[in-house]
């Protein structure tokens, strides 16, 4: 068993967390209360749902102990929680409280990991999703129709009618206009996300940080943190290649409607799968170790 992390080092670790992730929590805090959006940081915020409460506080992994005392307590009122448990001064969460739906998205994530780890990346799709999601829509149903696109309907229609389309990504391919679906080489389903993700996905990259947050607080903050990371650079890209015309708001658009904007859009995607290799062979670690606690009768059950 692993010595117990002293307290003026996990404080420091938790200061840390706080800090990388205080500017994107509190930022969107701020825009909820006066009713204001972004159209490209509320996004890990509302379609994720992890609080920004939550993203704050540094929670360490169920393989750590901590030492603790009152002050340090004080200081981190949320690492009492109901799967911590205290003994003599060290904190540590209590396997025997392992729900069993965290243990299934577990095991799930172990396999998803594996297999993207796995599969040939795949480096052609040039952010067309975004499109899609427009695709013969009028202004009025575009979903950020507060932002202007950077094309006639008409010419946009054009533009992605002489693109091959090849979104692998479901929960990118469900938000496709109807009339766009069938303009997709697959036909992605909720059933398939196993045989289909890939490691250059976009979207498949991005949802690291969902599928570090299923196993909070068991994975530890520090995962997490590096997974939203990582998401919000994507966002990045995704909303630059998109039609949306966001330059007032600090994203040069990134012109895939040229061929040296695919260019650049290939050479970046490729650069952010790379960087979410290590991170995705964490997930897969842990996630599996956290399937492998063995389920005990004393275990709380979610059902």
């Amino acid at each position: 068993m692993h010595m117990p992390i002293t307290i003026p080092a996990w404080t420091v670790r938790a200061a840390a967390h706080a800090a990388r992730m205080a500017p994107w929590a509190d930022a969107f805090v701020q825009r909820r209360s006066r009713n204001a959006k972004h159209p490209v940081d509320d996004f890990l915020f509302t379609y994720y749902n992890f609080s920004p409460a939550k993203l704050k506080q540094w929670f360490p992994s169920f393989e750590d102990r901590l030492e603790v005392d009152e002050v340090a307590l004080e200081a981190h009122p949320w690492l009492r929680n109901r799967w911590s448990v205290i003994r003599d001064g060290v904190l540590a969460l209590d396997s025997a409280l392992l729900d069993d739906s965290v243990r299934r998205a577990a095991v799930f994530i172990t396999q998803l990991s594996a297999n993207i780890l796995a599969r040939p990346a795949r480096l052609r799709c040039f952010g067309l999703h975004e499109w899609a999601m427009v695709y013969q829509l009028t202004p009025e149903q575009v979903r950020h129709s507060g932002y202007q696109l950077r094309m006639s309907a008409e010419d946009l229609a054009r533009f992605i009618e002489s693109q091959t389309i090849c979104c692998s990504h479901y929960d990118a391919f469900r938000f496709f206009t109807p009339e766009a679906r069938p303009l997709n080489t697959v036909q992605p389903t909720l059933e398939s996300r196993l045989d289909n993700e890939q490691g250059a996905c976009l979207h498949a990259n991005m949802d690291l940080y969902k599928w570090a947050y299923k196993l909070w607080p068991w994975c530890g903050s520090e995962l997490i943190a590096d997974a939203f990371l990582l998401a919000q650079e994507g966002r990045d890209l995704d909303m630059r290649a998109s039609p949306y015309d966001l330059a007032s708001m600090g994203y040069p658009p990134l012109r895939i409607e040229m061929e040296e904007g695919r260019a650049q859009y290939q050479r970046e995607q490729q650069a952010l799968a790379a960087r979410a290799v290590p991170v995705r062979e964490r997930l897969r670690a842990v996630a599996a170790r956290i399937a492998s606690i063995p389920a005990l009768p004393s275990a709380g059950h979610s059902g």
